[in-house]
Formats: C-alpha cells, structure tokens, sequence
C-alpha cells in the first residue's frame, strides 16, 4: 500500500447522492479493493497510477468542522472510500471528525464494510440522530472473500446486532445485489431480528471492473452468464423490474422496513439535475 497525507481546505463537501446535503470522506482510495467498486473512477482525476486497492491518501485538515453550516442537515461518511478502512485503526481521522460531529445537531448517515466502527461505540451512542448501515450482499464467505478485503461476513453480522443492541438506528445495505448470487430472502430471515431497515441496490457494471467482473461470472458461476450477459451487455432490465417487485411484495408482507436504492446512478443524476 502506498501512504500519502494530504493537506484539505474542509473535510465537508457538497454531496452529489439523494439522501444527504453533503459528505464527509476522510481518505482517499480504500484498501477493501472491492472488485465491482464504482469509486475506482476516482484514479483519472487523483492522480494514482497504482491499482486500485493499493494506495490511501491520509486527510488533514486544519479547519473546524462548522456547525452552522451541517445544522438541520444530513452528512454522508463516506462515498468514495470506507471511513472505517483498515487504515483508520492507525490515524483515528474519522474519529476525530465524528468527535466534531457530536455538538452539531445534524443526521449522520455512516456506511461502513468494517467492524472497526464498533472501536468508536462511546461515540456513536454520544450521536443523536445516527443511521449506521453495514453492507452485506451475501453469506457465502468464499464469494465475500473473492470480491473484498474488508471484515468477513461473520464480524458484519455482530456489527449489526452490536450496534442494535446500543439503541443505534441499524440498517443493512444489500449491495450490490449480483443476480442469482445474492440472496435477499436468506440475509433478511438470518438478520431481522437486529435490523431495522434494508436498503437494496442493484449491481452496476461499468468501466474497467465491467469485463472483469463478468469473466468471474463465467468461470465461477458458468450457470448464470448467459443472465448476466442480457444484463450487462444486451441492457435487458427485465431482471430488475420483477426483483423490485418481488423484494417490495416480501417486504411489505412482512413489515419490513426498505428502500429501493436500485438504479442509484439515475437518481444521483436527477437530484443534479433539480439543484441547477
């Protein structure tokens, strides 16, 4: 891994994503090196000729986190890295931004792959309005261990109930959802009883993990190719359409609290769009 610090004039910036006012993302790159990750993008504007997964830049900044501007607001940690990366075991950024955080009366959303958060648990209780969700798109540690670097799926789940367990709003962020692969029905009944809400999102192929990804489908999950080239090279959504429908019917029958994060590039689109 190549370590850099890098100098910021504020760790708060404009959010682009539908559910927050701005984000906070106190690293560049994320060591988790997940394979279908769309913040790879980030190297043709940083600079970094290292693959992607093998470099982090360290932030710091000087500049207080101001109040008056996240007050009334929901801030996003992180979007284009893991704010609890292996690395933050080592420079406590995101804890010292979440310590600014605690006197600010703002919604605080943290999204995380890692059960390092549960290091920061003081603080997280200190947080009056905060959601903390846990990605998880599988329980099959092989294929886990095939798409990422981050905490194996056993220490996601005790993250989870962990966090419920301190009256901390819970959510599991089913994403991305590979069709076939990922289970939505088996992780609900297996995680219902210390989550509160589910976000899903739809796999999306694009860029140089595209080809990548679907070569992995065709040695790994031969099966399921021929689906994924309709997906992903023909642009046929049929699949979607009916697997919106599908989780929307099971969740609704059984009370169960989601969003629909799916198509999640249309709505980045459309909330610019509105702002100008």
């Amino acid at each position: 891994m190549k370590e850099k610090f890098i100098n910021v004039n504020d760790y708060v910036v404009k959010s682009k994503l539908p559910a927050s006012d701005y984000v906070i993302n106190p690293y560049v790159g994320c060591p988790h090196a997940c394979k279908y990750c769309y913040a790879s993008f980030m190297k043709r504007f940083t600079g970094h000729g290292e693959e992607w997964g093998k470099f982090i830049d360290i932030k710091i900044c000087d500049k207080a986190i101001s109040k008056k501007i996240l007050n009334g607001k929901t801030v996003f940690l992180s979007s284009v890295t893991d704010c609890y990366n292996l690395f933050e075991k080592k420079y406590f950024v995101t804890q010292n931004i979440l310590r600014q955080l605690v006197d600010i009366d703002c919604k605080i959303i943290i999204c995380t792959k890692s059960d390092l958060i549960l290091r920061d648990i003081d603080i997280l209780k200190r947080l009056k309005k905060l959601t903390v969700a846990v990605s998880i798109n599988t329980l099959d540690e092989n294929f886990r261990k095939d798409m990422d670097k981050a905490s194996n799926i056993f220490d996601r789940l005790k993250t989870l109930q962990t966090l419920y367990k301190n009256n901390i709003n819970t959510v599991l962020f089913m994403s991305p959802i590979f069709p076939k692969i990922t289970d939505y029905h088996l992780i609900i009944e297996r995680t219902k009883y210390f989550v509160n809400e589910y976000w899903f999102e739809n796999l999306n192929l694009r860029g140089s993990y595209k080809f990548p990804i679907l070569k992995y489908i065709k040695n790994y999950y031969p099966q399921y190719f021929n689906l994924y080239q309709q997906i992903y090279i023909h642009k046929n959504s049929d699949f979607w359409g009916k697997l919106i429908l599908e989780i929307k019917n099971y969740c609704e029958r059984n009370s169960i609290d989601y969003v629909n994060c799916f198509h999640h590039d249309r709505f980045i689109k459309n909330k610019n769009t509105n702002l100008e």
